[in-house]
């Protein structure tokens, strides 16, 4: 099932930059997040309750319940919805994809895993990919405005993600069910995100044209209840740091999305890029290559 998960995990991500981009308008950011959640706790934890597979979470699980949904469903989209705001989408992206250092970093910090070469060659190469892909955006980052402080809340946001991974983690060792679990989650990150929106009074507007309501709908079905759930099972089935390789793969997704329906122009610098950054995914899920001594024939 890893296999399957992985690409699941890819293709439903990888085009959900485009339907955020299709929600930006009249309603603020906050808002949309918050629809997005509220629809998608509300499906899953109806599916759950019909199935009979509603299972909440221990007492003493909560406070780190509660952080996951922080770390996966309010404060990372946050921060990335706001860095959006300041720097080009391709940015975003790459930063985006340093999950998959933050999380072998964090495996190191928290648990004391130390980061196999393989992971981190695959990760540097992947990384360096994305960069030459995005080359242009790259170096437009010191004119764009407020560019440094956009570039540290995508940091934030994807360090958030990263945490909440392990969070996830740590629960399906504990034994928690992982859609219960999820689907909690989404309730305390819809919650943070309810108060963020009174606080900030905040108008709970909606755009009912046909591109936003079809956006919404996707981000909280697909992206938000499977593609969670996918994504949260291969972590659980291959650990944060290799799951988290999918993210270098996002923006490509995304790119063949905005080739198709935005005219995306492929540049030289950009082909190398895709190169690259599928030559990291080969480093990370190929087999190792062993050189075998060619063993002699014994005269008799």
């Amino acid at each position: 099932m890893a296999p399957l998960l992985f690409i699941l995990t890819v293709l439903i991500w990888g085009t959900t930059w485009y339907a955020i981009k299709l929600q930006v308008g009249i309603v603020p950011a906050e808002v949309s997040i918050l629809y997005r959640f509220a629809l998608a706790a509300i499906l899953l934890l109806g599916l759950l309750a019909l199935r009979r597979r509603l299972a909440p979470p221990p007492f003493q699980h909560w406070l780190t319940v509660g952080a996951q949904g922080l770390c996966l469903f309010c404060c990372n989209f946050l921060c990335f919805y706001y860095a959006a705001g300041m720097l080009p989408s391709g940015i975003v992206s790459v930063v985006f994809a340093m999950a998959t250092l933050f999380n072998a970093a964090n495996a190191w910090l928290l648990h004391g895993n130390r980061p196999s070469g393989r992971v981190i060659l695959a990760g540097a190469v992947g990384l360096f990919g994305l960069m030459l892909l995005f080359a242009d955006e790259l170096r437009a980052l010191g004119t764009a405005p407020q560019g440094g402080f956009g570039l540290l809340l995508a940091l934030t946001g994807t360090y958030c993600f990263s945490l909440g991974n392990f969070l996830s983690a740590r629960h399906q060792t504990l034994g928690l069910d992982l859609p219960s679990t999820t689907a909690y989650a989404m309730v305390c990150g819809v919650a943070a995100l309810g108060v963020l929106v009174l606080a900030r009074g905040l108008p709970l507007t909606f755009d009912p044209s046909p591109a936003y309501t079809a956006a919404l709908l996707y981000l909280a079905i697909p992206g938000s209840v499977i593609g969670f759930l996918a994504y949260l099972a291969l972590v659980g089935q291959w650990g944060p740091a290799r799951a988290s390789y999918a993210t270098v793969l996002f923006p490509l997704v995304a790119l063949t999305v905005s080739t198709v329906f935005e005219g995306y122009d492929w540049t030289a610098e950009a082909v190398l890029g895709l190169i690259f950054a599928l030559g990291g995914n080969v480093i990370m899920f190929g087999k190792p290559i062993r050189l075998q001594r060619t063993a002699q024939v014994r005269q008799s």
